[in-house]
């Protein structure tokens, strides 16, 4: 027998038993979907990620007394004992780093933002120096960005993000309008481009102010500052980083042992950080689904054993016509991945579906990948492969003389 014929007699054998095929194959078709959906969602997410979220180039690092994301309970704890970074730490990075091509400082927090009887929560408030805008990228449609002499003279300037324009000053001219931030006032000087959301929270929900002017009103030693430095190039942010290191820990005093008492990070370590986690997440996922694809080859392995009993008298005759036990066993074989492969096409098409709706109707992008989709069929076939070695092995090593006695 050859192979098309073998597969032939497969999905015969599938369609003239419909419901039994169909029940046969929704462990497969759920464990495979599953984890297509899983890793296109995954995919998709480590893509945004890299791309949106952090916004920080290659080349870029940023300095804080803690990290931006803390996992462990003990850590914080030690990490609330450490110094914070002040004014004269920014300055220090500023004008002893050489090898930095520009130096920003940053604070911020969530305020509301007020214009007549209208006012937005939850508004991002950045408070930058002037060099922070160009680190971070952010380009302006209208306007311009704060200056040194903004920062010198603590102006009352800002420039906002196209959700304060939307729904503060909607159909206006917001350049020269005067917004309020926590009640306080500021002169609109710039629009920042839209961005649009990053998994449902909107990028363009921001305001940008000198961080003289935050620091004037809330005071300059109670928050820590957030020191942000450009390399020269990506290919020497490590010599940057160094450099600025040293010139922290100089300042802190701290011994050679020691370690820092500040972090240093860049845009590797946060999608680092983040692959671990969507990693583990993938794992605990990609385990669930398995169990579907488990239970669907043990289906298979049962429809097989019944299909061996059903044409025993079946194989009975091949052996008498001069079929080998090679040739039993590959049939069966076939018929085996053949049900697991159409289950395994089944499952790549609604995984992808799957993926497509999750992120139409929420936040979470999905990107497909062919690796994905191959890898999807591949496991599909090695479960039927697997499932199926002992149903067809079952059935070649039948004596043909009692097969042919069988009714």
């Amino acid at each position: 027998m050859n192979f098309s014929e073998a597969v032939a007699i497969a999905t015969s054998s599938l369609w003239a038993h419909k419901l039994r095929s169909v029940l046969t194959l929704i462990g497969v078709v759920i464990g495979v979907a599953a984890v297509i959906a899983v890793v296109s969602l995954i995919n998709g997410a480590n893509q945004y990620v890299a791309t949106k979220v952090f916004n920080l180039g290659a080349d870029v690092f940023g300095v804080a007394y803690q990290p931006s994301i803390v996992t462990n309970v003990d850590d914080f704890l030690e990490f609330q004992k450490r110094k914070k970074l002040h004014w004269d730490d920014y300055e220090a990075v500023r004008d002893l780093c050489k090898s930095c091509k520009a130096v920003g400082a940053s604070q911020g927090g969530r305020v509301e933002v007020r214009s007549g009887l209208n006012s937005l929560k939850d508004t991002n408030l950045r408070a930058w120096t002037s060099q922070m805008p160009e680190l971070y990228d952010v380009d302006l449609v209208e306007g311009r960005h704060i200056t040194d002499a903004d920062l010198t003279s603590a102006a009352p300037v800002c420039t906002i993000g196209q959700d304060i324009v939307e729904n503060l000053l909607p159909g206006v001219d917001p350049v020269g309008k005067e917004i309020r931030w926590n009640n306080v006032p500021c002169q609109i000087i710039g629009v920042g481009k839209k961005e649009g959301s990053s998994l449902g929270t909107s990028l363009d929900n921001w305001i940008i102010l000198p961080l003289t002017t935050y620091r004037k009103e809330y005071g300059s030693q109670n928050d820590s500052l957030r020191i942000t430095a450009r390399a020269g190039s990506a290919a020497k942010i490590q010599d940057s980083v160094d450099e600025v290191r040293q010139i922290m820990r100089g300042r802190h005093h701290l011994a050679y042992g020691a370690k820092d008492d500040f972090a240093v990070e860049t845009s590797d370590s946060f999608l680092s950080l983040w692959k671990d986690i969507s990693s583990g997440f993938f794992v605990v996922m990609v385990g669930i689904a398995s169990i579907s694809l488990v239970v669907g080859g043990i289906v298979i392995m049962n429809i097989m054993l019944v299909s061996v009993t059903e044409r025993t008298r079946e194989i009975g005759v091949r052996k008498a016509l001069g079929a080998r036990r090679h040739d039993i066993l590959l049939q069966f074989l076939i018929e085996s991945s053949t049900i697991a492969v159409i289950g395994g096409i089944i499952g790549v098409l609604g995984g992808v579906i799957a993926a497509k709706l999750v992120s139409i109707v929420t936040p979470l992008p999905a990107a497909v990948q062919f690796w994905s989709v191959l890898s999807g069929l591949i496991v599909a076939l090695s479960v039927g492969l697997f499932f199926g070695t002992y149903p067809a092995s079952k059935a070649a090593r039948l004596d043909p003389v009692e097969a042919l006695r069988s009714e």
